[in-house]
């Protein structure tokens, strides 16, 4: 029988230091994309990045932009990385531009506004590697379908890019297509897999976001703002793969802290996000149902106790070969239409907190080993506001969890440790073929000033 039972949340112990991005990686990387432009006809590729969509150039490179916009161009026999003042001496963080495998260029107009512009200008460099009148392919950081579009207008032909980008691409160029979805497809995109090493990476920054978000919420007292709130939690130095959020009462879900201090009776939500990670968790700043108001009667019973099993059952389904649509379809069965779930109840996960989502109405793409899941299905009840078990997985086959022991061993021994104490003190049905990432991984815990209270199956 589903109930709350005081427990204490599973630790088990900090992973080690994530494996480096080697140059062999980033060459196997470079030679899939240019056998994937090869297969689409491309001459060239062209990729974009920036601060906040440094994601597919990150992946390919081990190079993001800061502060700037960066642009990589890669043909059959070159490839080039065009940076701003800025991060042109940061491109040899890249393996590739390391072992001169990728040569780089000096753009001014990279750069922010008003620094220094006497450089080589964007269209020259383009120029230099995009051949005339061939097609070319474009990538940014999403695509789109004939749905979202004017009639009669070309989902291929629809670039995501910034226009002094496109613009010059287009003179050059006789077609130039939207190629994001080499990138990031939920099928067939070349990031919607990961490897041993990758999940290595990823458990990392799970660990790390979730650690924090464990000391947060143990830090909760009454009276207590929402900014010392946050800073307990002492987050590490990775990257953020999107803003931290803490919001109480009415302020919006997507709010970070504004002042408000923690009083019982309030629904909350927050999360604490890193590349590859995203750990949020909401329920009421409460110790028990008698701090609710008369209004949320029944949050245990009617919403978060039918949130549990749905998570029980969407973890139970994450075995390769189950069709997308089918998982869709389970989450909107088991957790009525008031619930208010609107987006895909989990996506891929990657350096950007979305990539794509197999998880679709009618969606026949199957779930793969590789694919790193955010367990993302988010409620909200005018009633009974939110309740979360968000964290990050990956789908792994049998040939995939033995490359995982034999190269990191101590990985797998995390995520096996967190499977059983998912399955044997939480209840929930979780298969060999998951692999959870952090030790908050089945965890709800409904009253956040007594997070001790969690629910078990």
């Amino acid at each position: 029988m589903t109930r709350l039972q005081r427990l204490d949340w599973p630790d088990h112990g900090t992973p080690d230091l994530p494996p480096p991005f080697t140059l062999a990686e980033a060459e196997a990387r470079l030679l899939a994309v240019r056998a994937a432009m090869s297969a689409a006809g491309y001459a060239a590729l062209v990729v974009y990045g920036d601060r906040e969509h440094a994601a597919n150039l990150h992946w390919l490179t081990g190079f993001d932009p800061r502060f700037e916009e960066a642009v990589l161009v890669v043909t059959e026999g070159d490839a080039l990385l065009i940076a701003g003042n800025e991060c042109l001496a940061y491109t040899v963080v890249s393996p590739l531009v390391a072992a001169g495998q990728v040569r780089t260029g000096l753009c001014a107009s990279l750069s922010l506004p008003s620094q220094p512009r006497g450089s080589r200008r964007l269209w020259e460099w383009l120029d230099e590697l995009v051949p005339a009148g061939a097609k070319v392919g474009a990538v940014g950081w999403k695509w789109y379908g004939s749905d979202e579009l004017a009639p009669g207008q070309d989902p291929a032909l629809a670039l995501d890019i910034p226009a002094f980008l496109a613009d010059p691409l287009r003179q050059r160029a006789g077609r130039v297509e939207n190629a994001t979805a080499i990138f990031m497809h939920p099928a067939h995109g070349l990031r919607a897999r990961v490897t041993a090493n990758e999940i290595a990476r990823l458990e990392f920054s799970n660990h790390m976001a979730a650690a924090a978000l464990r000391r947060m919420v143990f830090a909760f007292r009454e009276g207590m703002t929402d900014f010392a709130a946050v800073e307990a939690a002492r987050v590490g130095g990775l990257p953020l793969g999107c803003h931290s959020t803490f919001a109480m009462g009415d302020t919006p879900g997507l709010s970070g802290p504004v002042g408000d201090r923690i009083r019982r009776g309030v629904p909350a939500s927050f999360n604490i996000a890193h590349w590859g990670s995203n750990i949020c968790r909401a329920g009421w700043m409460a110790r028990g149902a008698e701090d609710l108001p008369a209004s949320a009667a029944g949050y245990l019973e009617e919403f978060v106790y039918p949130y549990t099993q749905a998570m029980s059952d969407w973890c139970g389904m994450m075995r390769p070969g189950v069709a997308g649509g089918a998982v869709w379809a389970m989450i909107h069965d088991r957790l009525p239409a008031d619930f208010g779930i609107t987006l895909n109840p989990g996506h891929l996960i990657g350096l950007d907190e979305w990539m794509s989502s197999p998880i679709m109405p009618e969606s026949g793409i199957p779930l793969a080993s590789g694919m790193a899941m955010q367990m993302d299905v988010i409620p909200a009840h005018p009633r009974w506001g939110s309740t979360r078990m968000e964290d990050g997985y990956v789908i792994a086959d049998e040939g995939l969890r033995e490359e995982l022991a034999q190269k990191h061993p101590n990985a797998a021994r995390r995520c096996a440790l967190r499977a059983e104490f998912m399955r044997r003190v939480i209840g929930m049905d979780v298969p060999n073929s998951l692999l959870p990432l952090a030790d908050t991984c089945g965890i709800i815990a409904p009253w956040l000033l007594d997070p001790a209270q969690v629910v078990v199956l």
